[in-house]
């Protein structure tokens, strides 16, 4: 019979195929990590060691920031003899406003009455200011004698106490306590379920030293 023999000579062939097909699967993932110039990604191995230094304890409430542009012209005389140096420095700067919470102690807090709570309020305190680095930038220098960078990183110095003075004169703190009132008068109430009168903390001055 021509076919059964067909069938025997084709059976032993399709066999082998078979069985290098199956060996092909269960071989392929291990030759695949030793393929040095594939496309897998390289194996990445990263070793830190993350120390924790320091905890501090956040209380405090943030509640406005003023945003500031100047144009800063810093002047030093370096050299009796010699003309000023000089540093032109366009500068944006912010100041933050806040309520230290850890400060409130618990006779600021006074009840009167069935239907009435009387918190005393910390003072209101700048709580930062600096220069905003990515929005600044030298415009330029003079007369820096090889010096610019010094001359730079003082009137940025300058620069950012200069933000300082200007949030104060601009009245960040009586805004910061209005922004107060705004914010923790509602949530006291809900909270209490009473009148809540929100004030600022007297402290006396301290007594002068005695020479």
């Amino acid at each position: 019979m021509p076919l059964a023999r067909l069938l025997r000579r084709l059976l032993p062939l399709l066999f082998l195929v078979g069985l290098g097909w199956f060996l092909w699967r269960k071989v392929s993932p291990a030759l695949d990590g030793l393929n040095v110039l594939g496309d897998s990604e390289p194996k990445v191995t990263v070793t830190h060691n993350t120390v924790l230094t320091q905890v501090e304890s956040l209380g405090r409430l943030e509640l406005v920031r003023y945003r500031f542009k100047d144009v800063v012209e810093y002047k030093r005389r370096t050299y009796r003899y010699l003309p000023e140096s000089k540093a032109a420095l366009i500068v944006a700067g912010e100041a933050i406003g806040c309520l230290d919470l850890r400060k409130l102690r618990p006779e600021d807090v006074i009840l009167e009455g069935d239907s009435i709570v009387r918190v005393f309020l910390p003072k209101p305190e700048l709580c930062t200011f600096q220069i905003d680095h990515s929005q600044s930038r030298v415009f330029s220098t003079e007369n820096g004698y090889l010096q610019d960078a010094d001359l730079v990183d003082e009137g940025y110095r300058y620069a950012e106490a200069q933000v300082r003075r200007a949030a104060l004169q601009s009245g960040i703190l009586p805004q910061t306590q209005r922004n107060a009132e705004q914010i923790l008068l509602p949530m006291l109430r809900t909270l209490t379920g009473r009148r809540v009168v929100l004030a600022q903390r007297l402290e006396m001055p301290a007594p002068a030293r005695k020479g």
